[in-house]
Formats: structure tokens, C-alpha cells, sequence
């Protein structure tokens, strides 16, 4: 994944990243938290009746110079840039969210990084209660991050990500270890940004990421999650992205 005017430095300062930098999984994991911690899962463009772009040049423009988020396609294709600049090995998976009642189609788009024999799923863009790091592809993983644990488990061919951090294990999205080219991803693009029955096009959603927690903003009400402990409150949604979603 490449763009003209991607640049690793430029990136490095929009998420605040100054680590060393090698093809590592300490690497790896401190990137990705980097970002985690930076940049705004968002829907903003879906809200205002635009399709997102998924021009990498436009997506480099949008997050890094503008200093705004967006969805998985912009937020791991980002990353993967990253990655691609610095040597890493990675591809695109195709991912089936199970956090709505029903079935649903493969939309979601995750990275996968392969190091040595390892390979590592990692997720800058599902929002919610995604990944706080890079975790293992086995057929049994467990991770904790601060009290939030995470469970890759292998079922029927597909691996299932689940989340346990507020409550009870919740289950949210399978993929199977299959390449996928980025064009691929143009139809799932078009679909979360115009479909009636996707969360993108029925609430404005913020997400963020902090050190000890995340920051969760769906229409007027805000979650914040820190240490564990839950707080909810009624706010306005422009004045609370405006604090806490924008860098």
C-alpha cells in the first residue's frame, strides 16, 4: 500500500510516535498503539452524505494533514502504508462484523503481519471495543491489555475476535487467512457509507483510545472507559469531538 505523499516522518509526528524503528513485533505493537491513541475512529464523511475515498493519496491527506480519523479501509490502509515503508510484510482479510443481530456480509477489513513464522492480527479501524495491540493468529489466543482481554479462537475455518472489557465476552468479527487486494474492498466501501442498516449511516460515531481506556461518542452520549470504570454523559456531539476526537 503506497502513496506520493506518504511520508513515514509526517506520520510519525500525527500519532506522536518517537520509538526506535525496527521490523519487530515491538515495533509493530507500539505503532499500532500509537495510532490507536491518535486518531479517531470516525464516520463523519458517511454523516455528510459522502462515500469516504479510498484513494491512498486522499486518505494521507485526509488523516495526516488534516489532522482528522475516519473507518477500517482509511485507518489500517494508513497503517499498512506505514508498514510497507518500513519493511514490514502484511496483507488485507476480509472480516464479517458480529455485533448486529443479524448476519452480515464481509465489510469489515483488518492487516495481517507476518514476522519470521508468526503471523499477527492487527486493527486500527473497528472502533468499539477493538484491539488495543497486535494478537497472535492461532487457534487459541488470549491477550489482556489493562483488564481488557481479547480471544482469538479458530471455528469452522474462520477466526473469531472477542472482547471482554465492560461485561460478558462478546464476539466481534470472524475473518479467514485469505489475501485480499485493496480494490477489493471498493464494494464494502459503498456499502457501510449508503447502506440504511449500517451503524455509519444511522449514528455519528467517535472512538478513541487512551492509555488506560477508551473514549466511546454515538450521537449525544459519551462513554468513557478508564481503568475499568464506566462514566456516561449527555453531551453535544460537535463540542465533544472537538475535545476529545481531534488532534
Amino acid at each position: 500500500m503506497k502513496a506520493e505523499n506518504f511520508s513515514l516522518d509526517e506520520y510519525f509526528e500525527r500519532i506522536g510516535f518517537s520509538g526506535s524503528v525496527n521490523q519487530d513485533l515491538n515495533t509493530l505493537e507500539m505503532m499500532m498503539r500509537a495510532q490507536l491513541c491518535s486518531v479517531a475512529f470516525e464516520n463523519t464523511e458517511v454523516q455528510a452524505g459522502r462515500i469516504p475515498s479510498l484513494k491512498p493519496e486522499d486518505i494521507v491527506k485526509k488523516i495526516v494533514y488534516d489532522g482528522r480519523g475516519g473507518y477500517c479501509y482509511e485507518l489500517n490502509g494508513l497503517f499498512a502504508m506505514a508498514l510497507e515503508t518500513i519493511g514490514l510484510e502484511y496483507y488485507f482479510a476480509a472480516a464479517r462484523p458480529m455485533t448486529y443481530p443479524e448476519r452480515r456480509p464481509k465489510t469489515h477489513m483488518v492487516v495481517i503481519v507476518r514476522l519470521g513464522d508468526e503471523k499477527y492480527l492487527c486493527d486500527c479501524g473497528f472502533g468499539g471495543y477493538g484491539l488495543r495491540a497486535p494478537i497472535n493468529i492461532a487457534e487459541n489466543t488470549e491477550d489482556d491489555r489493562i483488564g481488557e482481554r481479547f480471544f482469538l479462537q479458530l471455528s469452522n475455518g474462520e477466526y473469531i475476535l472477542s472482547t471482554q472489557i465492560t461485561g460478558e465476552k462478546t464476539a466481534q468479527y470472524a475473518f479467514a487467512d485469505t489475501q485480499q487486494e485493496w480494490i477489493e474492498f471498493g464494494l464494502a466501501n459503498y456499502f457501510n457509507a449508503t447502506h440504511p442498516n449500517t451503524i455509519f449511516t444511522q449514528k455519528k460515531l467517535a472512538i478513541i483510545q487512551t492509555e488506560n481506556g477508551r473514549k466511546l461518542l454515538v450521537d449525544e452520549r459519551l462513554k468513557t472507559i478508564e481503568d475499568g470504570l464506566v462514566t456516561e454523559e449527555t453531551v453535544d456531539y460537535d463540542e465533544a469531538f472537538k475535545k476529545y476526537f481531534m488532534r
